[in-house]
């Protein structure tokens, strides 16, 4: 069973994650409010939560900590291509 300190831990860096993908994420705009708005928003509001789904996959998965760290990095930095390449190429089996 884990304990506080490392669950704490776990929901800090998917709260953190969560924010700096929400910055990240987004189809159009060159900043988060144009990509709020408008169609966009919808696009980037449906990246956004398939990222997010697919960071929580990786570290709950069984992978060793250094593919878990190259699929949360992809998923962070590239986040559309991410989810596909993660949905296609990443999940466990």
């Amino acid at each position: 069973m884990p304990t506080l300190s490392s669950l704490w831990q776990r929901t800090a860096a998917v709260l953190g994650l969560f924010a700096a993908t929400l910055a990240l994420t987004g189809c159009g705009g060159p900043n988060l409010m144009d990509r709020a708005q408008g169609p966009w928003g919808i696009c980037g509001l449906l990246v956004f939560i398939l990222a997010i789904v697919a960071i929580v996959e990786v570290i709950n998965g069984s992978r060793d900590t250094g593919s878990k760290v190259l699929w949360v990095a992809i998923l962070f930095f590239l986040p559309g291509l991410g989810v596909i390449l993660y949905y296609f190429f990443g999940r466990d089996k």
